[in-house]
């Protein structure tokens, strides 16, 4: 058995607790772990806030949240109809993303500094404490997979990303 549901939200703040809220219902009534279910939760609330913030000017007024639990994987797509992610940000994100290896639990986590050529300025948005610029961070860190493409043909960005689930004991979901 799987779950499936699709909003069309007004790109208004209002919209982000709601979205997560379905979804909480959604994973609570299907029986997922409720850290699970914040995990993904928060990831969802992230991705909305940068729709409403990001995605369109005063003539787009909406954005797309498609999720769906499948076994034992839930996905959830955000699509807006802004401008897309700049590229410099895409080519970030999305490289701090594939560049994230898991290190063995005994080991501390290894940094390398970027060769000098490599490097770029950084801005208050790119630093860890600033208070834009890290919903897309949170969104990888708190899910097991993120894609961030362009619409095809048109303007905005889908971000998709998806968490394998745990389940409580008493899982109805799990029983069907």
């Amino acid at each position: 058995m799987s779950i499936w549901w699709s909003l069309h939200l007004r790109r208004e703040a209002a919209s982000v607790p709601l979205a997560r809220r379905l979804l909480v219902g959604a994973m609570e009534t299907a029986g997922v772990d409720p850290d699970v279910s914040y995990d993904l939760s928060l990831a969802l609330s992230e991705a909305c806030a940068n729709a409403v913030e990001h995605g369109g000017d005063a003539s787009t007024t909406d954005y797309r949240v498609t999720a769906f639990i499948d076994g034992d994987t839930c996905r959830i797509e955000v699509t807006d109809s802004g401008p897309g992610l700049p590229r410099g940000r895409r080519a970030r994100a999305l490289a701090a993303h594939s560049a994230r290896a898991p290190q063995p639990a005994c080991q501390a986590p290894t940094h390398q500094a970027p060769a000098p050529q490599a490097r770029q300025s950084v801005t208050s948005r790119d630093t860890p404490l600033a208070e834009h610029g890290r919903g897309l961070f949170l969104i990888e860190e708190l899910t097991d997979r993120v894609r961030f493409r362009d619409r095809p043909g048109r303007d905005g960005t889908v971000v998709t990303f998806d968490k394998i689930l745990k389940w409580r004991d008493d899982a109805p979901f799990m029983a069907s």
